[in-house]
């Protein structure tokens, strides 16, 4: 097989080969790294000798389809539409002609193969496109020496190389095959932002047809012939293990082929590995419903190896953590105390958020085929470097012996960043000498743990006399991690600032959940702002954009995270979108801005009260994405994020008590229903030239503090700690 190959930095390269059947393959990195006009190339990689394990492609077949094969886990972000057509838009082709596929795992091609951070796109962008641009370019070479002409003599556009000053034409497809041989330039030119096609507009997600069609596509549709199913159970309670249990009962019920305790514990485990229960009970057999009626009958022995807390005792070790915890992050401006001491007001308020649950709709489930010398896992994941790591350790395998292909993903929100149930189905398919598929029931995932951490922040600002913010100060602890970014806005707008992030122990296992710590800081920070606004004077807008005029103007301190001028940009956006200062009788509305994963999301609520109880009539969304890649996938993106936002704040809580989650199911654990939802949702974008950020997850976090602001407005008081449902005032 011939192949050429081109690289432009250590972290991105451009591979090109004959395809399989004709035709022209380019592989290119989907990293970060990639970017136009790079320096000096260095030596080259080596490449594998076939096209699939190429890492990340497009492959041009003779009839001129193109077929891009996604390294990214879909999560329902909509990247298996929106990458293809970042590389489709510079290729030149039209969009009919793109099909998109999964590819495997494989640490030895890709980097950041993972999904979380709203950063898929983000880091994906330029690798895309220099692929694509590549692509086209070295089709339009091929054509020009098959017609004695330079490359400028040529002009391509929809799949077909036109010559300017002729009639010829040629179908990418029809010259695929004879750009093989041809050297791959050093640099290739992109497109204009102005000048796409593709990019922007509004393109329909690829698998909808087969999702709502039911095609196998989730980890729970994956079925292998001769494959086993497997149940497990937890202890009961955060600072238990299992001692023993009924074994010989539950192997001799009905469909059981065997039951036993699985240790999943192994040296070296990372952030994305299970803390909290390493040793589960395992039943195996070939019905779900029959190992779920012997589960029914298990009685198990606990042994307690650690303290067993209840819900009172984190609110004291939060309330502790704020006067003596470890500080694991501060900034200091100014000198807030003896600003305090000369304020005409002062306002302080503590804010909390519970333990909560990912509850994604697909329940956690994974194939395992692990035999004396390797390990295959199939399933829905959003890290599967780490989940190849981990099983690697935990079987003593080399990493090249074990391989992860993913299925399409039923919702991750951050629960399937961790990889302990793939791991676990590694270890049952190893005692039992075969292929397994594990399945989770709801209850195992919510009394798992990884949930989000439960926080409490404390907020204090003074006024002057003439009702200028002169002392701003947070303190914010969590379990087990602080909420608090020190240099994140208010930072660089108020002369005397203090913030610090604060941590505290516990052995309840937390982790990432949709947009980590900005779920909770945005709602509290933008609710607080509000009711400095009120004590101010002030409409709550305005003295947002005083605040930014300073970070803009005359901004404090070393530095803050974000740009001022974008942040003050999506207010005023959606102040003009919403008509704000303009509202009909019985509407209650509430203003937030925040930003998070660089990018800038201002929303504003418009609720109504029937029979006391609160109804989100209409929400504004203002958004700086920079270039939005497919205006439908972002649109969906907001949107969810703000229900997603709205329901966790006024419904979601985990308790516990000794150790106990006391929520198990959707019966306990309230979840947002369709008549819960908001009547409308509006999204705008900014529009500009600025590289693709993050969208997936800064939709939800203005929505707690919009919310709170409009139920404020509502009723006459304050929301501080959710769910908001349990505050006497919104119940009734």
């Amino acid at each position: 097989m011939t192949q050429i190959k081109t690289q432009y930095n250590r972290r991105s390269f451009i591979k090109v080969s004959a395809a399989a059947g004709g035709g022209m393959l380019i592989g290119f990195s989907w990293l970060n790294g990639c970017k136009p006009n790079t320096p000096e190339p260095e030596p080259g990689v080596a490449v594998p000798n076939e096209w699939f394990e190429i890492n990340g492609y497009i492959k041009i077949g003779d009839t001129g389809k193109v077929t891009i094969y996604s390294p990214n886990p879909e999560i329902g972000q909509n990247v298996r539409t929106s990458m293809p057509m970042i590389v489709a838009e510079e290729l030149d082709v039209p969009w009919e002609n793109v099909i998109v596929e999964q590819a495997p795992l494989n640490t030895g091609w890709y980097q950041n193969q993972f999904a979380g951070g709203s950063l898929s796109i983000r880091l994906s962008w330029n690798a895309l496109r220099m692929a694509g641009a590549t692509g086209k370019r070295m089709l339009m070479e091929a054509a020009a020496k098959e017609w004695g002409l330079q490359v400028s003599d040529l002009a391509a556009s929809e799949g077909i190389i036109k010559e300017s000053n002729g009639e010829r034409t040629i179908s990418y497809g029809e010259i695929a095959s004879k750009a093989v041989g041809l050297e791959v330039p050093e640099e290739v030119e992109l497109k204009a932002v102005k000048d796409f096609k593709l990019i922007g507009t509004s393109q329909k997600n690829v698998d909808g047809k087969k999702i709502v069609t039911g095609e196998p596509l989730f980890g729970l549709d994956f079925h292998r012939e001769s494959m086993q199913l497997a149940v497990i159970q937890h202890p009961p309670a955060f600072g238990m293990k299992v001692k023993d249990f009924n074994e010989d009962e539950i192997k001799g019920m009905p469909g059981v082929h065997d039951a036993f305790i699985v240790d999943t514990s192994f040296e070296d485990s990372d952030r994305f590995d299970e803390k909290g229960f390493l040793q589960l009970i395992t039943i195996v057999g070939n019905s779900i419903w029959e190992l779920l009626q012997a589960k029914k009958a298990l009685k198990a022995n606990y042994e307690t190896v650690g303290e067993l807390e209840s819900s009172g005792m984190h609110s004291k070790r939060l309330e502790k953590a704020l006067v003596s915890g470890e500080v694991q992050e501060s900034r200091k401006d100014g000198n807030p105390d003896a600003a305090f001491k000369k304020a005409a007001k002062v306002i302080e308020r503590t804010y909390t958020a519970p333990f909560i649950a990912h509850n994604t709709l697909e329940p956690m489930n994974f194939f395992a085929n692990v035999t004396e010398d390797s390990a295959e896992l199939i399933g829905p994941t959003q890290t599967p470097e780490a989940l190849e790591g981990s099983v690697s350790k935990l079987l003593g395998l080399p990493l090249e012996n074990v391989t992860v292909n993913m299925t399409r993903i039923g919702g991750g929100f951050g629960r399937r960043l961790y990889v302990h149930f793939g791991v676990e189905a590694a270890a049952i398919s190893k005692k039992i000498g075969g292929p397994v598929k594990l399945m989770y029931t709801r209850e195992d995932d919510m009394t798992q743990g990884t949930y989000r951490p439960t926080y409490r922040s404390v907020y204090k600002a003074g006024l002057d006399q003439n009702n200028n913010l002169i002392a701003f100060t947070v303190k914010g602890a969590g379990l087990p991690e602080g909420p608090v970014f020190p240099n994140r806005f208010p930072a660089g707008t108020v002369e005397n600032y203090s913030a610090e992030k604060i941590k505290s122990e516990t052995n309840v296992t937390t982790g990432a959940w949709r947009a980590p710590r900005s779920n909770f800081t945005a709602g509290a920070e933008q609710a607080f702002l509000d009711e400095v606004a009120e004590a101010a004077g002030k409409d709550p807008i305005d003295f947002r954009l005083e605040l930014f005029d300073r970070a803009i103007n005359d901004p404090v301190g070393e530095e803050h995270e974000y740009e001022a001028e974008r942040y003050a940009g999506v207010l005023k956006l959606v102040k003009e979108k919403a008509n704000w200062g303009k509202t009909e009788p019985g509407v209650h509305r509430g203003v937030a801005a925040y930003f998070c994963h660089s990018t800038y999301v201002a929303e504003v609520f418009d609720i109504v009260l029937e029979n006391d109880n609160p109804v989100v009539q209409k929400v504004w969304c203002a958004v700086d994405c920079g270039i939005v890649v497919n205006k439908d996938a972002a649109k969906n993106m907001i949107e969810g994020g703000v229900i997603d936002g709205i329901g966790h704040s006024m419904y979601s809580q985990l308790t516990f008590e000794n150790g106990a989650p006391e929520q198990m199911n959707f019966d306990s654990y309230q979840l947002i229903r369709h008549s819960q939802a908001p009547k409308e949702i509006e999204v705008f974008f900014v529009e500009n030239e600025i590289d693709p950020t993050g969208l997936g997850e800064p939709g939800l976090p203005p929505a707690i503090g919009a919310l709170a602001n409009a139920l404020y407005k509502a009723k006459g008081m304050g929301h501080y700690h959710q769910p908001f449902i349990s505050e006497k005032q919104i119940v009734g």
